[in-house]
């Protein structure tokens, strides 16, 4: 039997999400969304397959899922219209196009742009937690500059893996590593200054990006050194970082496939 496929580009925001991977008893993205086309299906057979996971609280401005058929979308705009018409209103979904059979989601996502957004300081408006990170202590962003620096390249990224084995593959290229003042979000309850950490790269291990923030944010609070970030980067070199940044801080923001 003839199938038929389909990527489909959503955006959500993850706060109230146990991430997308289902899970029993828990409300995942994977969930709500698999939920929603059977509607919109009508109980027809379809398969939903994610480019990648995202863990609990963590958003999205660009993932991506391929969708499987038995039958073709006669009018794939309208679908997408209905689709949205039946989603939550924290996931939306952008955009939809037709692939042949050769195009793999998870083999054919190549590169990967995450976002930390975060402050510091002071007690921010409640209506920030979703997507943003609050450290209380002051932080030395000039320095945490000069850190995220570090990463950029080919590295042995062991010690920014969760629960890491002997077996794992942590030579890892990140392309981009920069931490800049952020102009992308704004709210009148924002406070003054926020901060945006973007990371670019080819792939990312469980809690990476959180482990690298989080190292980051040792670093400005002066419980890390720029000589031990450089360390935990070296060949076979393993320095268990404790902080995980919370997982609230952090969007996917693109996702390039090949």
């Amino acid at each position: 039997m003839k199938k038929y496929f389909y990527v489909i580009t959503i955006q959500y925001l993850g706060y109230r999400f146990h991430g997308w991977q289902k899970q029993p008893h828990v409300k995942t993205l994977h969930l709500m969304v698999d939920r929603t086309l059977n509607f919109i299906l009508e109980g027809k057979p379809f398969k939903s397959l994610s480019s990648g996971r995202t863990d609990a609280m963590v958003s999205a401005e660009c993932a991506a899922f391929e969708l499987f058929l038995e039958e073709p979308l006669e009018d794939q705009h309208a679908f997408l219209d209905l689709f949205n018409y039946n989603l939550p209103q924290d996931i939306r979904a952008i955009n939809i196009r037709e692939v042949d059979a050769k195009f793999n989601i998870i083999n054919h996502s190549k590169i990967k742009e995450y976002l930390y957004l975060f402050t510091y300081g002071e007690k921010c408006h409640p209506f920030c937690a979703p997507i943003m990170t609050t450290i209380l202590d002051d932080l030395d962003i000039d320095l945490m500059k000069q850190g995220a620096k570090l990463f950029e390249g080919t590295h042995y990224f062991k010690s920014y893996c969760f629960k890491p084995t002997d077996h794992g593959v942590y030579n890892r290229e990140i392309i981009t590593c920069e931490l800049v003042e952020n102009t992308i979000y704004t709210a009148n309850y924002f406070p003054e200054k926020t901060y945006i950490l973007r990371v670019r790269g080819k792939g990312f291990m469980r809690n990476q990006i959180r482990l690298m923030m989080g190292a980051l944010i040792d670093l400005g609070k002066g419980k890390l050194s720029l000589e031990t970030i450089s360390k935990s980067l070296e060949q076979d070199c393993f320095i268990k970082m404790e902080y995980i940044a919370p997982a609230s801080g952090l969007i996917l923001n693109k996702i390039e496939f090949s």
